[in-house]
Formats: structure tokens, C-alpha cells, sequence
């Protein structure tokens, strides 16, 4: 699971009416006035909590006429914690050790044959661990520390291959970048997805 997706599911847990209103619908589909009702907040209030709680895919909402109905995403609700206990320990056997010879030479030959004398990518891989060698190589240049416009982002991917959207979401996907109102800055190498693991 990306890391933004967990820190939101607990930035949407981090709040004592959100909790509440997760317990509420645990017992069934409510409407926001109902919910307003049963913990003494105005219905602007509900509707504000609510959309922190959608953002994080923990409820559904479901319109009839001119009222919203709320009911849980159980599947969302019941895996993010499993997600998030799996992304904290998913380095844990091992992180990021030396390469050998023959990961280095693996390394080196996608390398060769996906970019360009010139440094561009020439495409972008379909296997997955030639895809995270290529992620691995085009984020090396990145500052750790540093924070990253989304226009600074596209601008470096472009200099490596004009299909910034798709590199970008890679990143984000793979740990590469972690992304927060589109501010982005690069994750510990720890937290890269490893393409040693990778048969």
C-alpha cells in the first residue's frame, strides 16, 4: 500500500467525532442528519468529517433525493491497518544491502538497454523488476531532504522521457516519492520496493 494512503487512513483515524461516527455506522447506513443528531454536532460538521473519512476510503456515501447516506467500506476499514503494519516492517529482513556480481552486471545491462547514450529513457519496462531498476536509477539524483514542486517532478522525469504522468505514479506507487498535497519528497532507501527480492 503507498505510503500517503496510510497516513491518511490514520490522519482520518486521528480524530475523537470520526471515530465515533465509524462506531455509528458500524451498526448500519445513516444519513447526516442522523449522525448529527446522535453525536450533538450541526450537519456541516458531519459533512466536513465525512469527507476526511471518504478521502481515506473508509466510508461510502450514497445519494437519494437531496440526502447522503453513509455506510462503512468494511474492506478498506478492516485491511489499512494489516497495510500499514506490512509497510512498516517490510524492510525489516534485510534493507539495503551490496549488490553482487551478478545483481551489479542485471543492473547495469537494463540499464544499458533501456536509456539512451544520452540518458533517455527509451521505454518504460514491462517486467517489474526492470521497471524498478529504472525507478531506482532515474530517483538517484534527487535530493533527500529536499521538497519537490509537482512541476519540479514532472520537470526532472521529463528530462529523462516526455511520459512524466506515468513515471510520477510509479514513484509514488513503488515508495520511490512520497507525495502530500503535491509536495513530494524522496523516501528513505529502505523504503524503496526491491527489485533484489524479485525472482
Amino acid at each position: 500500500m503507498q505510503l500517503d494512503k496510510v497516513v491518511a487512513y490514520h490522519k482520518a483515524l486521528a480524530d475523537p467525532t470520526r471515530v465515533k461516527m465509524l462506531i455509528l455506522l458500524a451498526e448500519g447506513e445513516r444519513n447526516g442528519q442522523v449522525l448529527a443528531e446522535k453525536l450533538s454536532v450541526t450537519p456541516a460538521t458531519i459533512t466536513h468529517h465525512a469527507a476526511k473519512l471518504r478521502e481515506a476510503s473508509l466510508i461510502n456515501e450514497r445519494r437519494e433525493k437531496n440526502t447522503i447516506y453513509f455506510s462503512l467500506n468494511d474492506y478498506f476499514l478492516k485491511n489499512n491497518a494489516a497495510a500499514a503494519i506490512n509497510l512498516i516492517y517490510r524492510g525489516a529482513d534485510g534493507g539495503i544491502g551490496m549488490l553482487s556480481e551478478e545483481q551489479k552486471r542485471l543492473r547495469d545491462s537494463v540499464i544499458r538497454n533501456f536509456f539512451s547514450k544520452e540518458g533517455k529513457l527509451k521505454n518504460i519496462p514491462s517486467q517489474l523488476k526492470k521497471k524498478l531498476i529504472i525507478l531506482e536509477h532515474m530517483v538517484t539524483n534527487l535530493e533527500a531532504g529536499r521538497r519537490y514542486s509537482e512541476k519540479e517532478i514532472n520537470e526532472y522525469i521529463m528530462a529523462y522521457h516526455e511520459d512524466f504522468a506515468t513515471i510520477r505514479r510509479e514513484f509514488i506507487m513503488h515508495q520511490f516519492l512520497f507525495r502530500e498535497k503535491e509536495i513530494y519528497e524522496l523516501n528513505p532507501q529502505e523504503m524503496w520496493a526491491k527489485w533484489v527480492n524479485l525472482a
